[in-house]
């Protein structure tokens, strides 16, 4: 199985005792989901937009024995769509924190 990241940063996976199950590097491709923001109101004096996500670029075709992991935008636009796109889990219970609160990695792969 050929597992390609399509994300801007490496993909690490932790293993239940906290050591660095995989290491998945970052490829310098990006697979992006195009963004239209509508401001559909205010909150509190705030503006508050609605955005919608539409055609991704930069994915490859499917291809057999190869999967792609992929941003939580570009898998959730679209979801069931294809068979081959994953992404970190980065959910409160899959994502790994540093010491600084921020994401350092993941306990578990979703797939789309």
């Amino acid at each position: 199985m050929k597992i390609v990241n399509l994300t801007p940063h490496d993909i690490v996976v932790f293993a239940a005792d906290g050591t660095e199950l995989r290491r998945y590097p970052a490829t310098g491709v990006f697979a992006r989901a195009a963004a239209r923001t509508e401001i559909i109101g205010e909150l509190d004096g705030v503006p508050v937009a609605r955005q919608q996500f539409g055609e991704v670029s930069d994915l490859p075709d499917p291809e057999p024995g190869t999967v792609y992991l992929v941003s939580l935008v570009v898998g959730q636009a679209l979801k069931g769509q294809r068979d081959d796109l994953y992404g970190p889990d980065t959910s409160p219970d899959g994502a790994v924190r540093d010491a600084e609160g921020r994401i350092a990695g993941t306990r578990r792969l979703v797939k789309y």
